[in-house]
């Protein structure tokens, strides 16, 4: 039976090869930056396979109903998950309970593209580096605020590291979203918001705040000029949001691995990776083998960041 799955997906079957569709379940609302790269992914793979890729919206959850969906699905290569660390390497520590478990009931095959992050500041804070940050939050403990899109949001573990790794406590000041923090930070209500380079960049550009270092480990294209937190001294803040693609569990390995194939062919192409890059995101083919170690690097890192936060939910 699973050798046949295999060569259905591999070669197709000629009554039905044409008619072939793979679903890539994006479980976030349309129009997020998950789901637009995903977008771009599925057209590239349906042009240069011959099959057809179609993005599904399955939010809900803070994704984990889409993603649940995908453990349950059949391990036939045709019902796949766009994942993010989000889910994969933060959930597992953020949620109480999960109706799956993200590392048995998922298998990773490929890391497609990476965000970096950078922290933004209202033109109102005093502070215009990181270090000048720190000596502040020092000087007056609890009386610089940093806002994010909720509680466990990556936003929200960035402050965190950030309080972690240059031993300072700033105050915690959770929205419901990312657009509705942002508009208090360029008020000057909260003083800052850690958030992916690309939805900050053009309040930076217009002068509506100040960005003041990448997390990255190293310059951001979009922000050349901006020097990493490691490079102002603070090491320890990896902040980015990788987007990948997921399995059920089971799908045989063959199955994977063609995907991965696939995925590394169109991610080299000069006009996918041009594409990416507008939208703030680093093209990336990360095969299994590594996506699944980094993961597992990844979800042991977050959890003390996780456990300091006191962030919990249902």
């Amino acid at each position: 039976m699973r050798l046949a799955v295999v060569a259905f997906f591999l070669f197709g079957l000629a009554a039905v090869g044409a008619q072939a569709q793979t679903r890539l379940v994006v479980p976030y609302t349309p129009g997020a930056a998950n789901d637009t790269l995903a977008r771009l992914l599925a057209q590239r793979l349906s042009a240069a396979s011959g099959q057809t890729f179609l993005v599904e919206n399955r939010p809900g959850a803070g994704g984990h109903l889409g993603a649940e969906l995908v453990a349950r699905a059949e391990p036939d290569g045709r019902t796949l998950l766009v994942s993010t660390n989000g889910l994969i390497a933060i959930g597992p520590h953020l949620y109480r309970r999960l109706p799956y478990d993200p590392q048995k009931d998922l298998a990773p095959i490929v890391r497609f593209a990476n965000v970096p992050y950078a922290l933004g500041a209202s033109p109102a804070l005093p502070a215009k580096s990181v270090g000048e940050l720190l000596a502040l939050a020092r000087k007056q403990p609890e009386s610089v605020y940093y806002a994010s899109s909720g509680n466990g949001s990556v936003p929200h573990l960035c402050g965190e590291l950030i309080n972690l790794n240059g031993q300072v406590k700033m105050v915690h000041v959770p929205y419901k979203g990312g657009a509705q923090a942002m508009g208090d930070v360029v008020s000057g209500t909260v003083q800052l918001y850690c958030g992916s380079i690309p939805s900050l960049l053009g309040f930076a550009q217009s002068g509506k705040i100040r960005i003041l270092g990448v997390t990255s480990a190293q310059r951001s294209p979009l922000l050349p000029d901006v020097p990493t937190f490691q490079e102002q001294g603070l090491a320890g803040v990896a902040v980015d949001s990788w987007v990948g693609l997921h399995a059920p569990a089971a799908t045989p390995r063959p199955i994977i691995d063609r995907i991965a194939a696939e995925v590394a062919k169109v991610m080299a192409s000069d006009e996918v990776s041009q594409a990416f890059l507008a939208q703030g995101a680093e093209p990336e083919a990360i095969g299994p083998q590594d996506f699944a170690k980094a993961t597992r690097e990844e979800t042991v890192r977050w959890a003390p960041v996780v456990k300091a936060s006191g962030a919990t939910l249902d």
